[in-house]
């Protein structure tokens, strides 16, 4: 019987048991040598979260001509007394508006109608009118303005009326524009029998393209080798990040924010370099900074308005409600047939006070807008309460914003 030769069975080409130990375990080396990399690599990642310093404030980007505009580069206001003619029967009543009268005098005798003293005219289709326009910068001669007429006395509607040729003066009494042309009235109306029926409002209109422009505002657009931006709103960081973001494109100490609203801007002294140069800065894009927390209340029709800066504390709140009845009840007293006495009306009051409890409801602290609206949803209260809501918590504390009231 043959015995096995495991010594001739050896071939250099097949591998060996002790060489594909030393393979694996290189391999399995290096993959620890990796995992150990990855695990350095995340643990370094993490730490590098919990000591990078984070934004205090969200921010949002914005235009300069978004949030400042140029000194002296602003519209001006224009005001003319004036008449309407042409009304169907409603017009200002003569007897109680003396002055339309007066004012139809006055335009006659420039035309050369002289109308007898002491002439009592029952004018129906005249009524006297304000006029107004916004004049915009650097508007030049001919051009044209949108102007709103409104009724001075107690004209009925000023539909389908004509104006009459307007000056229209500024605040330093020279005339700088006039203004004539129909009305558009948005609005309708009816009456007979006593009865009324009306849509929109009837004593105010406008003319487009109503006035013409006769003389131009000069602007201080192109004196001085600076310009100033007037930041919409007083805002420190606001004024920083424009006078940066000008430095940053326009070369260093092109502007210096002077306090929290003005940045002072060096421009080129060249009209046509200027206009470039600020047709360059308009449209430059600024970080703004989160604003500060406020809240808007319109006390007349309960309007209520909060930015995305408002938190809320942790607080509880009760709101009850509080009303009082009053009913008047004629009664009338009839003395007996033989005694001469007289029937009188006397009146019987009946007061009801109800008062609705308000059971306590525990608000938790909001840092989001968002929390902040669940939380004010989660009472109940109408408009009309949670303006003394909001009032009362920011009394007390809980509430971080600043409250408006216009």
């Amino acid at each position: 019987m043959n015995r096995l030769d495991f010594s001739d069975s050896f071939s250099p080409s097949m591998p060996d048991d002790r060489l594909l130990f030393s393979q694996g375990a290189a391999r399995r080396s290096r993959a620890q040598r990796w995992l150990r990399a990855a695990i350095v690599l995340a643990a370094l990642l993490c730490s590098a979260a919990l000591w990078w310093p984070k934004p205090a404030h969200a921010m949002s980007s914005a235009r300069i001509k978004e949030v400042a505009a140029i000194q002296g580069v602003r519209s001006n206001a224009l005001t003319g007394y004036g008449l309407v003619v042409g009304l169907d029967g409603t017009g200002d009543q003569t007897t109680q508006t003396p002055f339309t009268s007066q004012s139809l005098n006055a335009m006659l005798q420039q035309m050369g109608v002289t109308v007898p003293p002491g002439t009592s005219m029952q004018l129906k289709n005249v009524a006297a009118v304000l006029v107004t326009a916004q004049m915009p910068a650097f508007a030049q001669p001919g051009q044209s303005l949108d102007v709103t007429v409104s009724s001075l006395g107690n004209a009925k509607s000023l539909r389908g009326g004509t104006l009459v040729a307007t000056p229209l003066k500024g605040a330093d009494g020279r005339v700088y524009a006039m203004a004539q042309g129909n009305l558009i009235v948005g609005g309708a109306g009816a009456s007979a029998g006593g009865s009324k029926v009306q849509i929109n409002h009837l004593s105010a209109g406008r003319v487009p393209d109503g006035a013409t422009v006769e003389v131009a505002v000069p602007t201080p657009l192109l004196k001085g080798d600076t310009i100033q931006l007037d930041l919409h709103a007083n805002d420190f960081a606001t004024a920083r990040a424009v006078a940066a973001t000008i430095n940053e494109h326009k070369g260093e100490g092109t502007a210096v924010a002077r306090d929290g609203r003005v940045v002072q801007v060096r421009a080129p002294t060249d009209p046509n370099s200027r206009v470039a140069f600020l047709a360059d800065i308009e449209n430059l894009p600024v970080d703004i900074a989160r604003p500060a927390a406020r809240i808007v209340l319109n006390a007349r029709t309960g309007s209520i308005v909060l930015n995305d800066a408002v938190t809320l504390g942790p607080c509880a709140v009760a709101h009850g409600s509080l009303s009082v009845t009053i009913n008047s009840t004629p009664q009338v007293s009839q003395p007996n047939p033989l005694s001469g006495g007289q029937t009188t009306v006397t009146e019987k009051a009946d007061i009801a006070i109800t008062q609705q409890g308000g059971s306590l409801v525990q608000m938790p602290a909001g840092t989001k807008l968002t929390d902040v609206v669940k939380a004010l949803n989660a009472l109940g209260a109408t408009p009309q309460d949670l303006l003394a809501i909001l009032q009362a918590m920011r009394a007390a504390g809980a509430l971080r914003a600043e409250i408006e009231v216009i």
